[in-house]
């Protein structure tokens, strides 16, 4: 058995359903199920035994620590975090009590659980930290991609708060012995990912007929992950990878989002085309820039190809043409998840 936090969110939905798909072993799932934790992602695993749903915080030692008493899992995979950069720009506490204090207080229960285990389980237990590319700060259009030894530089909340927890899960390592790995992945796109972030909102904004904003020039370079291929990453990282280490976990994939926009137009002109003929790209619209807005990541994903031989399945031109595919085949999971406050969000954002 694992216990999966996060697990209702974008990635961990897509990490349950992968590892129930291959695997028989139980996961326990547990998620606040705030703005962008779904249950609608996992519906497919209503009445299935092997996926028990416990709604709580990270931040909850108690809640925690029974769910460790109770379930025993064997490796603990964190996925919870507030992970959108503009809404930490808006409001970073929420950022620093999940990122942090969440990641503090889990780590808390985790040690507890794991000191109270026979040598013979402590040597088999993981925690498994899930974190992002953006720890590393910003890249020049010439250097060199991130590798595991580059030095943290965050440069919004969002990022640095990621950075404390991934400091915390080393030095618990380092100081407690714990069994721990750190995962630092590029952007993810494909199913279930919540339509604030670039690709979603580009596909369902398009299809609604409404502006597809695009910040500043559009010439942001980021690494282009399909999330089951770092689902499958995450897999392999558990399994075989060394104690104490970091693996980053990227798609060799770099595109400006504007190209990214681009392409998702033309494949939608292929696949729904405008009822005018006319095409989606005269849907995109320049807005004013984010502040402190990273002009480029890239990913180094040497490390895990040479020690665990992973490496992404996908190219950014057949991850892209599944995810558009899906979001057409799955209108009414974006119509449920495209709330009031959804609106509401994008109207303080964009001014859409």
């Amino acid at each position: 058995m694992i216990l999966v936090t996060g697990a209702a969110g974008f990635i961990g939905s897509n990490f349950v359903l992968d590892w129930l798909a291959q695997s028989d072993e139980t996961v326990v799932n547990l998620d606040a199920l705030t703005y962008a934790g779904n249950l609608e992602n996992l519906v497919s695993l209503e009445g299935d035994v092997r996926h028990i749903f416990v709604k709580g915080d990270i931040a909850d030692f108690g809640l925690v620590a029974g769910l460790f008493a109770k379930h025993k899992p064997r490796a603990v995979v964190n996925f919870a975090a507030e992970s959108h950069v503009d809404r930490s720009i808006h409001g970073p506490e929420d950022f620093i009590q999940t990122n942090i204090v969440g990641t503090f207080r889990l780590l808390e229960a985790v040690r507890a659980y794991w000191g109270g285990m026979e040598d013979e389980e402590k040597t088999g237990f993981r925690f498994l930290h899930v974190s992002t590319d953006e720890v590393y700060g910003s890249l020049e259009k010439d250097d060199p991609a991130f590798s595991e030894t580059n030095r943290y530089e965050p440069n919004s909340p969002y990022s640095a708060s990621k950075a404390a927890s991934d400091h915390l899960v080393r030095a618990y390592h380092h100081t407690y012995g714990l069994p721990v790995l750190t995962t630092n992945c590029s952007n993810n796109y494909g199913p279930y990912h919540f339509p604030e972030k670039l690709i979603p909102l580009v596909i369902h904004n398009a299809l609604a007929g409404k502006p597809l904003p695009i910040y500043g020039d559009g010439q942001q370079i980021r690494d282009w992950l399909y999330v089951k291929d770092h689902c499958s990453a995450i897999r392999q990282v558990l399994e075989a990878g060394r104690l104490g280490e970091t693996y980053n976990v990227g798609g060799w994939n770099e595109k400006p989002n504007l190209e990214v926009v681009h392409t998702l137009c033309a494949i939608l002109d292929e696949l729904s085309p405008r009822g005018d003929g006319k095409p989606y790209s005269e849907q995109i619209t320049y807005v004013k820039d984010r502040p402190g807005h990273d002009r480029r990541y890239a990913i180094d994903a040497t490390k895990i190809e040479r020690e665990l031989g992973w490496k992404p399945a996908e190219t950014f031109e057949t991850g892209i043409r599944k995810t558009v595919r899906w979001y057409l085949d799955n209108q009414d999971w974006v119509a449920n998840v495209t709330s009031g406050a959804y609106r509401e969000w994008l109207d303080k954002q964009y001014g859409a």
